[in-house]
């Protein structure tokens, strides 16, 4: 990440803003109640001057806020300490800022179970938070979302191309398509930082080529991509991955954990939160770059409404510019909406492609 040196590492950088931020995120997106019990959990990665201002935020609105910081595990979606486990098991609502994040996880599973209200802001730093949640209509946001959802769940057939190769077809055969950037108004339900829809069409009928061309985190080793890392599947597993160094690394974390379920692709999410015009090299926003699709590949959550499958880990890689056609209509072009609705959603949250 390129920061301006002096400015962005002090305390007092958007300082103001970030406190309206916190209170947005805890009023506004995850509907933090007084008397709730709110676990918020960070590692030493994390952007301390974020978890406490949501910290204050919440304690303002009259809930029970506590937070846990431990060390950086350098280990994504893996059980954290028993403590952590164990706190956030009995917690109303769950926020998660540590850089890895244990999302699929047991205890993950747990909360869920045990109806709380969670959300995954993994990487989150004050920059992050004033751009995605505070400067963002979220309403109108939301209401995309539900468009998006309906669009996608409506359809049958999806194909996605891209410049650098990407091809792959699938069908969703009434799958339903989960809204990930919607308000916390379930318990036991997680949500997203705003601007994502997630779904998996039927497993074994995705087939094809997939180019990460932007970001790809976990392995820890990249995040960022400097070159594209290319995947053959064949019904719903990536038999074959090819590029340079990146690639290389990527297959070789892969082949590390000995799970077949490694190789399954997990989920499909199209990212539209106008807060992210290109990619930092957080997961968290990178999956949101407006205009992109990212593909998760691991674990599988039942929240998904897939086939539904534990893994030993979980990876998300980023198509920045996608060409998406449902049922031969195209959503999007080259990262660019051309559906009509969709255009007029992008009008209304200001993205100047549109106006």
């Amino acid at each position: 990440m390129e920061y301006p040196i002096g400015i962005e590492m002090t305390d007092s950088y958007l300082s103001y803003e970030v406190q309206r931020a916190a209170m947005k995120l805890v009023k506004d997106v995850m509907l933090v109640k007084p008397g709730e019990s709110v676990v918020i959990t960070a590692d030493t990665s994390t952007d301390m001057r974020v978890v406490d201002a949501v910290m204050g935020a919440a304690y303002s609105i009259g809930a029970d806020p506590v937070m846990i910081k431990y060390p950086t595990t350098g280990k994504a979606f893996e059980e954290p300490y028993l403590p952590i486990a164990n706190a956030v098991a009995v917690a109303d609502v769950w926020i998660e800022f540590a850089y890895y994040c244990v999302m699929h996880s047991p205890c993950f599973q747990k909360a869920i179970a045990n109806g709380a209200r969670y959300t995954c802001l993994c990487g989150m730093d004050v920059i992050m938070l004033v751009n995605t949640v505070g400067r963002v209509k979220y309403d109108v946001l939301v209401e995309f979302g539900e468009y998006l959802t309906q669009k996608v769940q409506a359809s049958n057939e999806v194909i996605v191309r891209d410049a650098n190769g990407t091809n792959l077809k699938a069908y969703n055969q009434g799958r339903k398509v989960k809204h990930s950037g919607q308000l916390a108004t379930k318990k036991g339900y997680p949500v997203m930082l705003g601007g994502q829809v997630s779904w998996c069409p039927v497993e074994e009928t995705i087939e094809g080529t997939l180019v990460f061309d932007a970001a790809l985190f976990p392995p820890s080793e990249i995040g960022l991509l400097r070159e594209p890392v290319r995947l053959e599947l064949k019904e719903g597993r990536v038999v074959e991955i090819t590029g340079g160094a990146q690639a290389e690394i990527f297959q070789k974390w892969l082949a590390s954990f000995d799970d077949p379920n490694m190789y399954r692709l997990a989920h499909y999410s199209i990212g539209f939160n106008p807060g992210v015009r290109k990619a930092t090299g957080r997961i968290v926003e990178d999956e949101r770059i407006f205009g992109c699709i990212e593909f998760g590949i691991g674990s599988q959550g039942a929240s998904l409404m897939g086939a539904f499958w534990d893994a030993a880990s979980h990876t998300d890689g980023v198509v920045s510019k996608p060409t998406i056609i449902l049922d031969g209509e195209i959503l999007e072009e080259n990262g660019i909406y051309k559906e009509e609705t969709c255009i007029s959603y992008c009008k209304k949250l200001g993205i100047a492609d549109y106006e």
